[in-house]
């Protein structure tokens, strides 16, 4: 379905529910002026009017993920047609960035919001430039500070020209993700950084991967896939139509390399190597993009019309009769490099995908709810009008027939909230089945380190075979048995089957305490001099001690964290699934049981009853994300206001 047929449905729609709500309030004063409270069609009335708001306030969320210097700022300023969102060498996204749209006329914003706070701060408000400076202020000093107010997300509130002529998605949404090299380079928690992302990819209606032409290929963007798809086959299986990839700053492109179809055929076998099945690659020049769009608006700076002009305006020169080139002023050419640049393809294909799936089934719920509606309104006056015409004995006993047939139903209900019941026993152990194996999981891969540490120092090991990434100077060894460090860990609890995650570390810990101090970790001194107690370090002195201990709590307490948000998605997203299904049981129980009434009331009163299908909503999980996120504001609070007190 086009965005324009998509739209011209939405506003057919909305307008008959409109004239819906007029003839139903004039039956209501009718009925009103007769006497009748009229609870049922005000009921009908209070459905109609949730249906159009669902309608108006639907939201449309596209996440962007990307490695560090892959243009994802430049791409996301193409789509929303202005320069808000700051680009420079170091990571610029430090937590998840909101760009939610906003009508023409509106003043744009930039809103800060903090852990343990529901609504935002205006930073900056008023035009492209000044929220882009102070955004980039901000983010400098958190980056620079480590987040010491605990920042958690950004929203800046501005039109998006990519759909501002579509009322139907007023509620669009750019979803601006850190990436895992942008996760490594901040000071603060990245593990909520990870866990961003990873939140972004379960409840998007489109995800889009911007990769650098010059670098697709790199370290970085493998990072990319490993630390946010790694054991999550799942994700790309139910979002294969939903995944884009963007090959940006095609313009980099010279004359000596490969054609560009080329490349991406050569990205696309990449991309399947890592799972992705027959992968969508789109390629982009978001700077000419953007550009394009300012200057076609009247709104491109002096310099940024220099640099369309020196980069970009060349592509179009043609040559006279002597062979001079004759370059076309940059507003001429501005909508031809605007659909070279491949913004506007990339644009309406998202769109696509976000209308043909949750915007066409959000159409057909108010459908099918406008439609009952109708039909409520008819079933309720033909019951009133049968009603009237029987006698008042026959009504008595039909009513008393219906009591003990409603009676039933209710057992009816009883028994599927009784099954609804063993399907959260299901998720609860489920849940407790997970936590029990990311326990154990960690537990042995931690052990496994502390392992490594032992045999690093034993006696019976002289010739460590652990390979030393980093060159060390070995310190002379003082053995001495006043300060030492005890390696151990608790004893494993026991998991059940049926949940599958792997646990690793980028480099082992022994490396890391070589680093601070050699001598006890040092392969090369003789067997002689090796501890016989492997699992306790002896070092010299307290100093040596404490940062032996600091080390391995920095090592441990990430990969832990790392290794629980793996765990905590794969949780959510399995426990997103079985709600999902539940709510299709219970819906497909109850349709049953009012089917079976509404035919006998149709029966009894000797009128056609329309046997409406129930109208379920759809339902966003939440997941336990941010149930987590809630209890560990409680615990910090506790803890800090405890500390206060004594």
């Amino acid at each position: 379905m086009s965005s324009e047929k998509f739209q011209a449905a939405h506003d057919s729609i909305y307008n008959t529910g409109t004239k819906l709500l007029k003839y139903l309030e004039a039956i209501r004063q009718g009925r009103l002026s007769e006497g009748d409270d009229t609870k049922s069609l005000q009921s009908i009335e209070d459905d109609i009017n949730k249906a159009l708001s669902a309608l108006k306030e639907q939201k449309y969320q596209v996440a962007v993920i990307a490695a560090m210097k892959a243009g994802k700022s430049t791409f996301l300023n193409a789509v929303i047609g202005a320069d808000v969102l700051a680009s420079e060498s170091a990571a610029c996204t430090i937590c998840r960035t909101d760009v939610r749209h906003i009508p023409d006329g509106q003043v744009p914003r930039l809103l800060e919001y903090r852990e343990g706070q529901r609504r935002g701060f205006v930073i900056a408000e008023g035009d492209a430039g000044e929220i882009q400076q102070k955004f980039l202020v901000r983010t400098r000093e958190i980056r620079e500070k480590g987040n010491p107010d605990n920042t958690t997300r950004f929203e800046i509130e501005h039109p998006i020209e990519a759909i501002s002529a579509l009322s139907s998605l007023s509620g669009f949404t750019l979803v601006d993700t850190p990436g895992p090299n942008e996760w490594e380079s901040a000071k603060f928690n990245t593990v909520a950084l990870k866990q961003t992302a990873l939140e972004a990819l379960r409840t998007c209606n489109a995800i889009l991967f911007v990769l650098n032409y010059a670098s697709y290929k790199d370290n970085a963007v493998s990072d990319l896939f490993k630390d946010v798809l790694e054991n999550r086959k799942e994700i790309l299986e139910e979002n294969t139509g939903k995944i884009y990839f963007i090959l940006n700053k095609v313009d980099q492109k010279t004359e000596q390399d490969r054609d560009i179809a080329d490349v991406i055929e050569d990205l696309k076998r990449e991309l399947t190597n890592f799972g992705f099945s027959n992968p969508i690659v789109y390629p982009a020049s978001s700077r000419q993009g953007l550009l394009a769009k300012l200057i076609q608006q009247g709104k491109v700076t002096e310099n940024q019309l220099k640099d369309f002009k020196k980069f970009f305006s060349a592509r179009y020169a043609t040559e006279d009769e002597e062979g001079n080139q004759i370059i076309p002023a940059p507003r001429k050419i501005a909508s031809q490099a605007l659909k070279d640049s491949g913004i506007i393809t990339i644009e309406q294909t998202v769109i696509q995908t976000i209308t043909q799936n949750s915007g066409w089934n959000l159409l057909s719920d108010v459908v099918a709810k406008l439609d009952k509606a109708g039909k409520g309104i008819e079933d309720t006056l033909n019951t009133q009008i049968s009603g009237w015409q029987m006698g008042i004995e026959a009504l008595k006993q039909k009513v008393e027939e219906y009591r003990k047939r409603s009676d039933s139903a209710k057992n009816k209900v009883e028994a599927v909230k009784k099954s609804v019941d063993e399907q959260k026993q299901i998720l609860t152990n489920r849940f407790s089945q997970g936590i029990s194996i990311f326990a154990e999981g960690a537990k042995r891969q931690i052990q496994e380190e502390i392992d490594l540490i032992a045999k690093s120092t034993s006696a019976d090991n002289p010739k460590s075979n652990i390979q030393e990434i980093t060159e060390l100077h070995p310190q002379p060894y003082i053995p001495s048995n006043d300060v030492s460090v005890d390696l151990t860990v608790p004893n494993a609890i026991p998991i059940l089957g049926g949940f599958s995650f792997s646990f690793k570390v980028q480099r082992p810990l022994v490396e890391a305490l070589r680093k601070i101090t050699p001598a006890p970790f040092d392969s090369h001194r003789s067997a002689q001099s090796k501890i016989t107690e492997p699992y306790k370090i002896r070092v010299d002195t307290e100093k040596k001690a404490q940062d032996i201990g600091r080390t391995i709590n920095d090592f441990c307490s990430p990969h832990i964290q790392s290794w629980w948000i793996d765990t905590q998605d794969q949780l959510v997203w399995e426990g997103t699934l079985i709600r999902e299904q539940l709510v299709q049981k219970i819906q497909a129980d109850i349709q049953q049981i009012s089917n079976e009434l509404s035919n006998y009331v149709g029966e009894s009163l000797q009128v056609k009853l329309n046997i409406n299908t129930i109208q379920f909503p759809r339902f966003q999980f939440e997941g336990i994300d941010a149930r987590v996120k809630q209890q560990v504001e409680v615990f910090t609070r506790t803890k800090t206001e405890t500390r206060y007190r004594s």
